[in-house]
């Protein structure tokens, strides 16, 4: 357990220790349109879809189009590199920002017109591990309200921002700049100890764009959700959402348990898991039409890290995915305690942190104690008949380690994995 400085940080010594493993690779918020999930989409087709056989040319193909002064041969047909997986263990930092851009602006008020446009910000933050063989991935969602130091950033014209000692996560974005996508990943950096190699942003518009081009996504709602303030008004039952509604399901806060940003998370990450079920299902994978719309849909709205723009690279992060099961797809809420200085914040536990990060460097299987939702976003579906029997192992899948013991988190880390089945606990009930 590392001990923290008088601000709370973990000491340099204590984040040290841990860089190794990225190298091996209920509160309320302010804003009413403050969140949603942009990123989530985008992230999960290109590294699930672009997982799947049929898609790999797909992905590579598209790719392809990231690189400058690539030069085309007359007569001849691009072919995918013969690659592998990916070396070690990985890091890829996901961010959702708000911009206001002028085809989608008039669907979100006064965020994008009035007394609220302010600048960019990033409101959701997501750090993805790919472990080292046996391949599993935990994704690791950091509440916007989260009170944390921020660093001196630079921008692209060589001014640079004061570090700061705390300061909400989502205000990261702002103070970089042209890079405050660069500017965010050194915040989690900071906070979490780990090096994070590659990374992404996405607006609102690209959740609208990757839920059209996959025909939507079907989530449950368990209890009816209205919130005026993404105009969802939704009776409970399946839903399949795309577009405009898949944006307001993924904003929406005060529609949802306590009406505060954790609660939210989950919501999220009950569409996440859903999410990757569709992909990797016979509607999208054995459909090279929607596939190939899928990938072209991510690639247009995605702003890589120049880490990324390598086509080679893509390809051997989504083999090494390829066949991760459900099982040991996580997605978890980064630690929080109460803001001592506003009750309407939160700020690290550094504690509970420290338990998630020593289970990902040794890559031990993860149990979760704790509840799927720190702010009763979400409730467990419990199976109505028991589950089939898992299929026939694929041949060229690495193999499952059975000797690593698993290692159960603290109940302080919220959290479901991609095979559990969750439902928005909506606020309108029968």
């Amino acid at each position: 357990m590392s001990t923290p400085d008088p601000s709370g940080r973990p000491t340099g010594a204590a984040r040290a220790s841990r860089r190794p493993l990225a190298r091996h690779g209920a509160h309320r918020s302010p804003g009413p349109f403050a969140q949603v999930l942009k990123f989530v989409g985008i992230a999960l087709a290109v590294v699930l879809v672009a997982a799947g056989g049929v898609a790999a040319y797909t992905a590579y193909d598209l790719a392809s189009s990231f690189a400058d002064g690539s030069v085309d041969l007359e007569g001849q047909e691009a072919v995918p590199p013969d690659i592998g997986e990916i070396e070690g263990g990985v890091n890829l930092f996901l961010a959702g920002t708000d911009a206001c851009e002028p085809e989608y602006a008039a669907y979100f008020g006064d965020r994008c017109t009035g007394a609220d446009a302010e600048g960019e910000l990033n409101d959701v933050n997501m750090l993805v591990h790919i472990s080292d063989a046996p391949r599993r991935v935990t994704v690791i969602s950091f509440p916007r309200d989260l009170m944390l130091p921020i660093p001196a950033c630079t921008e692209p014209g060589g001014y640079t921002s004061s570090a700061m000692r705390k300061q909400p996560l989502n205000s990261a974005y702002s103070y970089g700049g042209e890079a405050g996508l660069s500017c965010v990943v050194s915040t989690i950096s900071e906070l979490t100890g780990q090096d994070i190699p590659f990374a992404a942003k996405v607006t609102w518009g690209g959740v609208i764009e990757v839920t059209n081009a996959i025909g939507g996504v079907e989530v449950c709602i368990a209890n009816g959700i209205r919130d005026p303030h993404t105009g969802i008004d939704w009776e409970a039952g399946n839903r399949t959402i795309a577009g405009l509604e898949a944006l307001q399901f993924l904003r929406t806060r005060h529609g949802v348990g306590d009406g505060g940003d954790l609660g939210r998370i989950s919501n999220q990450q009950q569409y996440m898991s859903r999410l990757a079920r569709k992909l990797v299902s016979d509607e999208v994978l054995s459909n090279p039409a929607t596939l190939y719309s899928l990938a072209s849909t991510a690639v247009k709205n995605v702003t890589p890290s120049k880490t990324l723009t390598n086509p080679v690279t893509l390809m051997q992060i989504a083999l090494a995915v390829k066949n991760v099961p459900f099982e040991e797809i996580v997605f978890l809420q980064y630690p929080v305690l109460t803001d001592p200085d506003d009750p309407n914040k939160v700020v690290p536990d550094y504690d509970s942190a420290e338990q998630l990060w020593a289970a990902l460097e040794a890559n031990q299987p993860i149990v979760l104690s704790g509840e799927a939702s720190q702010g009763d976003g979400v409730v467990v579906v419990e199976p109505e008949t028991p589950a089939a029997p898992a299929p026939a192992p694929d041949a060229s899948a690495a193999p499952t380690d059975t000797t690593a013991p698993s290692v159960t988190l603290p109940s302080s880390i919220a959290g479901q994995t991609a095979a559990q089945e969750t439902c928005s606990n909506g606020n309108v009930s029968e």
